[in-house]
């Protein structure tokens, strides 16, 4: 059996599981999601709340197979989910300079537009870190589930080759 053959067989479908599964994953989900929308004023926050979203679908992979939760959640999907959080936390903190004040001084969004500067700190807190933590857990994962063989070519340039001049 060669190498390739036996990563083949690895999911195992257990009914018990899936079922495990299906009714614990929204609560999961929502418990992600309450620490990541609460990052600012308690403890926790959108780190944590990022890494548990993350961690969801890492569930579901487990679950339900990691060819077809790959195949489900698009890398476009999970592109968008770290590019969106960056483009957050970059606008936020470009705003706050176009203000006039410097990177992520929130106390800007107060005195151009009446907001709180907590809503500055909620903008960073899940619409950029919570973002980009969930999305490179999951890329991460499906990352380290496809392995790494590199493939071996006969002649990749790096050979010399031996002349006998003579």
């Amino acid at each position: 059996m060669s190498r390739a053959e036996s990563y083949d067989d690895t999911y195992t479908e257990s009914q018990v599981i899936m079922t495990s599964v299906k009714i614990i994953a929204p609560f999961i989900l929502t418990y992600g999601m309450f620490m990541s929308l609460h990052g600012a004023d308690t403890p926790g926050g959108s780190f944590q709340g990022g890494a548990i979203i993350g961690v969801t679908v890492l569930m579901l992979a487990f679950a339900f197979g990691i060819e077809p939760t790959r195949r489900w959640l698009k890398n476009s999907f999970i592109v968008g989910l770290v590019t969106g959080g960056v483009t957050i936390f970059i606008a936020t903190g470009l705003a706050t300079i176009a203000l006039g004040g410097n990177f992520l001084e929130y106390d800007q969004f107060t005195e151009a537009f009446g907001i709180a500067h907590y809503w500055g700190m909620e903008a960073i807190e899940v619409g950029g870190v919570a973002l980009i933590v969930a999305g490179i857990v999951i890329t991460l994962f499906f990352a380290t589930a496809a392995g790494f063989t590199p493939e071996r070519r006969e002649n990749d340039g790096l050979e010399t080759e031996v002349r006998d001049d003579d």
